[in-house]
């Protein structure tokens, strides 16, 4: 179901992060064609590097290629993809979600996207249950955005409580079953 996809990864700052690796993974096993966003704070939490040798392809963090000094086009990452990944997704990049807010490269992506996009929160407890992170997440789900609830579970900071970000499998699981969807309605 996702052979031939063009699924467009975002990674924000957070310590689930790591789960992202899986997640390329797994989309690059089941045939898409995997890109990579990262905002300037996830560098802090998964190497760029990493996200590159998994997906095949570079990894896009600056508006311009800092070698070449070539445009890296929100607007063509936004037209290309089949759908957009972001996981993690902080509280802070989905408050920027929610306001229309374009401080890096991930949020004017987001701004242009075309496609459908997939969130998978990753955040303290505390931090998602904050009365604002839930007005933020219902309108970011009112644009027509998928939130992929947090689990419950032992979380970085050693409470135990809903915020883990949601595992790869059902990520991805949740990325097909939107593609059978959309192709049944198609016939």
């Amino acid at each position: 179901m996702l052979s031939g996809k063009k699924i467009l990864v975002g990674v924000t700052g957070s310590i689930a992060a790591f789960k992202t690796a899986t997640i390329i993974r797994l989309l690059v096993k089941e045939g898409a064609e995997v890109r990579v966003l990262m905002t300037p704070l996830s560098k802090e939490f998964i190497t760029p590097l990493t996200l590159a040798t998994l997906s095949r392809n570079p990894v896009y963090a600056d508006f311009f290629d800092p070698t070449s000094g070539s445009w890296n086009s929100h607007v063509d990452l936004g037209i290309w993809a089949d759908a957009f990944v972001i996981a993690p997704a902080s509280a802070n990049t989905m408050a920027k979600m929610a306001s229309g807010i374009a401080d890096n490269l991930l949020l004017t992506t987001y701004l242009s996207a075309r496609c459908p996009v997939f969130i998978a929160p990753a955040m303290d407890l505390d931090m998602l249950n904050h009365p604002a992170t839930k007005k933020n997440m219902a309108l970011l789900k009112t644009y027509g955005n998928f939130i992929l609830e947090p689990a419950s579970g032992e979380l970085a900071s050693g409470l135990i409580g809903k915020g883990r970000m949601e595992e790869p499998e059902p990520i991805i699981q949740a990325l097909k079953n939107h593609f059978a969807t959309t192709e049944k309605k198609k016939s």
